[in-house]
């Protein structure tokens, strides 16, 4: 049977637009409310992201951003979102556009959404500027046990005490 409506789009659009409005409502109160804080994974090579090169020579198929505590203006528009988020110290501006998803979770409320992509990748990196500057962490969650398999990383690691 051929879907003429195309439900698979639609889902996924709407999917998208739960992190949107999520983002919206940090970008409005300056701070994710209660202990909500998310994990956002991206195609860091996908049309429309504008990350600095030595992120995407370090993370090459994907990254994993956290909005938490340490974040600086975030911008959330129809298409895309903005932030600038701190490496190792220095300010990055990043711009990432809702089509380049793969992952949203919520940690505080065991809410996760997964984005069909067409594609799989097996460097799944999870990089939280502010708890780790040297950036140590990114490097162990972004070495895949096989090139032939994901990445599981926990998130239990990257939750406060």
């Amino acid at each position: 049977m051929t879907d003429y409506i195309g439900y698979e789009a639609l889902t996924q659009a709407a999917m998208r637009g739960v992190v949107r409005e999520a983002l919206r409502q940090v970008a409005r109160e300056g701070a994710p409310p209660g202990d909500h804080h998310f994990y956002i994974t991206f195609r860091s090579k996908a049309p429309g992201v504008n990350i600095a090169d030595h992120l995407v020579e370090r993370f090459p198929e994907e990254m994993t951003i956290v909005v938490q505590h340490q974040f600086w203006d975030l911008e959330v528009h129809d298409g895309h979102f903005e932030i600038v988020l701190k490496f190792s110290g220095v300010p990055q501006h990043l711009s990432i556009p809702f089509a380049a998803l793969t992952r949203f979770v919520d940690p505080a409320v065991n809410f996760g959404i997964s984005f069909e992509t067409g594609e799989t990748s097996a460097d799944v990196s999870i990089v939280d500027p502010a708890s780790d500057p040297d950036a140590s962490a990114q490097d162990e969650a972004s070495t895949p046990e096989s090139s032939d398999s994901e990445t599981v990383v926990s998130l239990d690691a990257f939750r406060r005490k």
